[in-house]
């Protein structure tokens, strides 16, 4: 790599903001001696066009990789014409076959994935195999996490000089989702006939081991039998793909255990209505050095939320000694992305039966003071959407409001984003990967602070060990992440308001841990002037507004005047 080259590798024709006060401190830190550079950086600053200069400054025999978990950021990439020199590779599925007869059928499907005696003419064609063979030969190749990963080990993506990460906050957690190995009647043939012992610990024991043997042998006669087939349905390669990876990960946890040395890697959890087994690394550390950390010589990692550089070090594997962090300023004014103290109740377990009724109608109250203007909510969990949701049915605002399932989400999301109505969309997990620049959404509610699941049998673990610095510090990205949802540029702007007591007490825990552009907002924050429950639903033509029960939040005994209005 020649740090003294990332000035000039610098895609666009003028820096934007502080992209150039950037630009010097990246190059200074690689020209240290840096093996890997953090950078900091808040939304609106351009990272993508930082990770361009970075990776274009890698050795030109050497090259360079950029890639990202988030496949909305992967799309920007391949749309910005100051980008077009990354050649992005995506997975077979994104691509359509150009054979009569399978034209437009995913690659992963066609002819040439059906018939193992099929030898296709058009391979040299084939959109899949150009843009692979154009990513493998090109100076920066572009591509998702997942993908990444899976060609570790790959003589077309073999090690390169420069690693970019674009969003690398999520690295760790990402690496964990990737090696869970979930067992269970949706991934295991014939999985009445298994027998698998109910859990007694979180510790894969002896019968845990057996019976995951047992799957295995079950999983790999099943991949045999399409494996040995010499021509398969659609949904049949689908299968054996999805075998070919479950039994690769099923061996590399065999082997792992193998006589129970290495046991305490590993934690199950079991669903107590299937005896679906999560088998999940408690380190992922050894699978990121395999996958992304053996395949370059240094490194970019860049994002907004990393908060504690040596613990997020730490966490993936990464040895300190070469590390540097470079940290960028927020330049979008702060009054442009206020946060706004709505805190009517805790959410905690034990609490939200009292605290819910109450958010409800704080969010008829917040339609009422946006009435043209569309809205996140962040319910954080299906239930808390489903009670919101009926609540504001109830309120009358059937035309304001719309929610997603599991199943219908990403459909929901871009109908909502193309409608023009001020519509509110009630959302579960989308507090990251979100451009909601402009019009797109004005306001935005976080209901519950985004704490991490502790009935996860891995995040029970953690906190057993005492880790409760990282358990504060992952919801406190999170919250991060979301407040960045709604404000895209320096001329943008968007409200947040945060209705979650639990948040005010997650702040100060974790102030130290703030970049200095977030903790300026939240020193910032204020409460804001809302209709009372009634003149709002006045406002919106809600029904029944006589039926107005009002409870008060007891969060340390602060009045909320300012949120309840003139009431």
């Amino acid at each position: 790599m020649n740090p003294a080259a990332i000035d000039a590798e610098f895609p666009a024709a003028s820096y934007r903001g502080l992209q150039d006060a950037a630009i010097a401190d990246i190059t200074a830190a690689y020209a240290s001696g840096a093996r890997v550079v953090i950078v900091r950086a808040p939304t609106g600053t351009g990272k993508s066009l930082l990770a361009r200069a970075i990776a274009g400054a890698a050795d030109p025999d050497g090259g360079a990789y950029y890639t990202t978990p988030q496949v909305s950021q992967l799309d920007d990439v391949g749309s910005n014409p100051l980008l077009d020199d990354i050649a992005i590779i995506r997975g077979k599925r994104n691509y359509g076959c150009i054979l009569p007869g399978d034209r437009g059928q995913p690659v992963n499907q066609a002819r040439c994935a059906r018939d193992s005696n099929f030898d296709c003419p058009e391979k040299q064609r084939c959109p899949y195999f150009v843009d692979r063979a154009a990513a493998a030969e090109a100076p920066i190749a572009g591509m998702t996490l997942a993908y990444f990963m899976q060609t570790a080990g790959s003589d077309l993506f073999d090690a390169r000089d420069v690693i970019v990460i674009d969003e690398a906050h999520g690295l760790l957690e990402w690496a964990e989702m990737y090696a869970t190995i979930r067992l269970g009647p949706q991934t295991v043939p014939h999985w009445e006939d298994v027998s698998v012992p109910e859990l007694e610990s979180a510790r894969p024991d002896r019968p845990v081991v057996e019976a995951v043997a047992r799957i295995s042998a079950e999983l790999e006669q099943a991949l045999a039998e399409l494996e040995g087939a010499v021509s398969l349905s659609p949904q049949d390669v689908l299968e054996r793909d999805r075998l070919r990876e479950l039994v690769a990960r099923v061996g590399w946890f065999n082997r792992d255990v193998e006589q129970m040395r290495h046991s305490d890697r590993w934690v199950v959890d079991q669903a107590a209505d299937t005896g679906e087994l999560a088998i999940k690394p408690l380190n992922p550390a050894p699978f990121l050095r395999h996958t992304v950390w053996d395949r370059g010589v240094r490194f970019a990692l860049l994002s907004a939320t990393i908060l504690d550089p040596a613990a997020y070090c730490r966490g993936v594997g990464l040895p300190g000694g070469r590390v540097r962090t470079v940290d960028v300023a927020h330049t979008f004014p702060i009054a442009h992305r206020p946060l706004f103290d709505v805190m009517v109740g805790e959410m905690t377990y034990d609490k939200r039966a009292e605290t819910l009724p109450v958010m409800g109608e704080l969010l008829v109250r917040l339609l009422a003071t946006h009435p043209d203007s569309k809205g996140l909510v962040h319910c954080h969990s299906y239930a808390i959407q489903a009670h919101l949701f009926e609540q504001l049915i109830q309120a009358g605002a059937a035309d304001r409001v719309v929610r997603h399932s599991t199943e219908d989400r990403d459909d929901v999301l871009d109908r909502w984003k193309r409608d023009p109505s001020p519509q509110v969309l009630l959302s579960v997990k989308m507090e990251e990967a979100l451009d909601l620049h402009d019009d797109l959404c004005r306001w935005q509610v976080l209901c519950k602070a985004p704490y991490l699941n502790t009935s996860d049998s891995r995040v029970q673990h953690r906190l057993d060990a005492g880790a409760w610095d990282w358990y504060n510090r992952m919801a406190l990205r999170r919250i991060i992440q979301a407040c960045g949802r709604v404000v895209r540029s320096a001329d943008d702007y968007g409200e947040t308001y945060l209705a979650d007591a639990s948040i005010g007490g997650l702040f100060d825990r974790t102030r130290p841990l703030m970049p200095p552009w977030f903790r300026e907002q939240v020193d910032a924050m204020r409460q804001p002037k809302l209709p009372t429950y009634p003149e709002a639903l006045e406002a919106i033509g809600g029904a029944d507004q006589t039926r107005h029960q009002r409870v008060k939040s007891d969060r340390d005994g602060a009045a909320l005047d300012g949120v309840w209005g003139d009431e």
